[in-house]
Formats: C-alpha cells, structure tokens, sequence
C-alpha cells in the first residue's frame, strides 16, 4: 500500500480504463473511473487475448483471472490459409504450448465477459456513469473536468484519457483532429460451433488472407468453444457508418467472398445475420502526456485489428502506467506520466503500423517480440 494515494481520474470506462482502474485501485491509489453510458453494456466485438494480454491481466489479480478464464475459450493454434487455394502458410501452436512458451495461453473472450471480471473486482462506488467529459483545465490545485451535464470534478492528481479513438481527451490536450476512413469495412457475427464443427481447425484463430491486405476473415472460438466467432473485412469506399450496432446484410457479406476456398464460404454460409462498421485509423502521436494528463489505449493509439492488438496494447498500457505511478509523491506526477510514454510509445507504434500493413505472420514468423513482452517485469527507466 502506497503512502500518499493519488487522486486519480479514469475517462472511458472500456477494456484499457479498467483495465487501469484496478491496476491503480490495486497499487492503493484512489481512483474514479467515469464512463459516458448508462450502464456497462453488452456491445462491441469479441476480443482476442494473446499470451501478452493474458499475462498483463492475471497480475491484476486471482478474481480477474479466473472470471476471464471461466468464460473464455483457448484456441489450438493460430493458423494462416490463403483465401483461394486453403494453403496453410504458417501454424503456432497455442494453448498450452502458448503457456509454456509465455506464461500464460491466449484467451477469446466477449468484450462484455472481460469488462464483467474488470467491474466486479473494481469498486462499483468508484464508477460513475452518464458522466461525458466536455472540457479539461489544469492548475496549482490539480486537473479539473467539466461534464456535458454541468458537473465539475475538481483537484485531480492525475487524469487518464481512456476515451477511445474519438477520445474528448485528446482533443483537449492536443486539439481537434478527425480519425481517417480506411476505406475497409468490418463484418462481424457469432454461430453455434455446431453448425460449423465440421470445418477444420474450427478450435484454432484461423486467418483467411485475401487477395489484397483489405480483405480477410478470421474465425476463433467463443464461450468455451461452443461459439465460433466470424470477423470479415473487405474494401468499401461507400459506407462510412462507425457502430457497434449497426445490422449488415448477410447477402452482401457472402457476395465479396463467392471466390474464397469451400471451407471459408462454408463458414459465411452458416450465418444467420451480421453486423456492419466501418473501419478507422490514426498516425502513431508523437505525444500522449502533459502535465498531469496522459492517454491510453485507443485514445493514442487506435489500431486496425489485423494483430488482434488493440485490446491487448490497451491492458498493457494500463498495467506499465500502474507501475509508473507507484511509490511517487503528487510533484513527480508529470515525469511519471512521461516515463509512462517513453516506455510506450515505440512498441505500440510499431504494432500500430504493422496492424495497418496487414502483413505479420502470413507466412510464418517469430511471435516472440509481441506474445513474450511482460508488462510487469519490462524494465522502468532510472
């Protein structure tokens, strides 16, 4: 337990926030998270934990860790098949190789199921919803944010933005800028493994590469692998809606891939319906900190999910940031929170660039240098 706990504010209740609000609460820090819905709700799509992941999270504690595990599933492997052909182009074995390998297995969850074990081991008194941030300040007396609804928060130690791609946060910090259109669409739905169990491999991650870096799908099991989950993206210039909710035809969906290998149409053929997003993008920021204010996860680094990266750069983040913030008085804040960054930002840059070229592990590869990175034990700078 720390001497002096910090004031610490949390904008954007999501995987990343949190994930920091139990890696702070658990290094003794008081914490408010605010999140700008009525409630933690079932929405947004399923997420894939690498060993990295999985490692940052089990150090947030037992309850975490085995509520994750109970509903998740672990894949096989993680397989590469060429859209046409169904060549294999590369195999890593997971599960407990993945364990042996790195310390922990690699876990497919609902982000609902992992924002659940997050909430339950976090203090629900210390959550307030409905809470939209409108405006930042910063004086001698600590940072201040005022709410869309009048409500002001005042004298913080510290402010993380944990807001997302559209993060208010960010704009307040480095100004107003707009997220680009990929020119990518994502589909996305969720089947009874029963309908699909006789498609090799339906227990691995398996990547369908198209025939140009925009087009994809990928499947992993869900729920203890009675679910398979089907994500698809293709290039379309037309469509620009950003949801979490919004419905997309089935037809259409099959209709870009009539030319992929049986067993890929055999899995678009088993959907009953599917939901539709356009896909988004940032340039790596040369700056995620100042003063006593500081970014996370999708805030400074939103990541295309062609890494299946975005959730588990976030919960790394929120863990090397923890531990930044740990054992330091209310002065040294604004070094911490750089130290934080500087320790940051090139690995995450580097996942983000690579996410955009669509290229990593088609046709095999070492995975070392993102599945083995530990989050608790990567050196703090002097």
């Amino acid at each position: 337990m720390q001497a002096t706990p910090l004031k610490i504010g949390i904008v954007g209740g999501g995987v990343g926030g949190l994930a920091a609000a139990n890696a702070l609460h658990q290094a003794g820090h008081h914490v408010s998270v605010f999140e700008q819905s009525q409630q933690f709700m079932r929405v947004g799509a399923d997420i894939n934990l690498t060993p990295n992941a999985v490692r940052a999270l089990d150090g947030l504690g037992s309850a975490v860790a085995e509520q994750t595990r109970a509903s998740a599933a672990r894949p096989t492997h993680r397989i590469s098949r060429i859209w046409d052909s169904g060549e294999e182009t590369s195999r890593l074995a997971m599960g407990d190789e993945a364990e042996r390998l790195y310390g922990a297995p690699q876990l497919t969850i609902h982000r609902a199921d992992l924002l659940a074990a997050f909430a339950d081991a976090f203090p629900q008194d210390q959550v307030y919803f409905s809470k939209r941030a409108h405006s930042i300040s910063e004086d001698a007396q600590g940072v201040h944010i005022t709410f869309t609804d009048g409500e002001v928060f005042k004298g913080l130690d510290v402010l993380v933005g944990a807001d997302g791609i559209h993060s208010v946060v960010r704009s307040a910090l480095f100004g107003q800028e707009s997220p680009r259109f990929t020119g990518v669409v994502a589909f996305r739905t969720v089947v009874p493994t029963e309908r699909v169990k006789d498609i090799p491999n339906i227990a691995a991650f398996t990547k369908w590469w198209g025939p140009n870096p925009q087009s994809q799908i990928v499947t992993f099991p869900l729920n203890q692998g009675r679910d398979t989950f089907i994500f698809a993206t293709t290039a379309q210039e037309s469509w620009h809606e950003e949801s979490w909710t919004s419905a997309g035809s089935v037809d259409e969906l099959r209709g870009f891939y009539t030319d992929f290998h049986e067993d890929a149409r055999n899995l678009l053929d088993a959907c009953d319906s599917v939901l539709k997003t356009a896909l988004y993008e940032r340039d790596p920021m040369p700056q995620w900190s100042k003063g006593r204010v500081t970014l996370l996860g999708d805030a400074c680094h939103p990541m295309l999910p062609f890494m299946a990266q975005g959730a588990g750069q976030a919960i790394e983040d929120a863990v090397v940031l923890a531990r930044n913030l740990h054992g330091i008085s209310r002065e040294q804040v604004p070094q911490a929170l750089m130290r934080y960054q500087s320790m940051r930002q090139e690995r995450t840059s580097t996942i983000q660039l690579g996410s955009r070229g669509n290229a990593w592990l088609k046709d095999g590869g070492n995975a070392d240098w993102v599945y083995g990175y530990d989050a608790w034990k990567v050196p703090l700078p002097a």
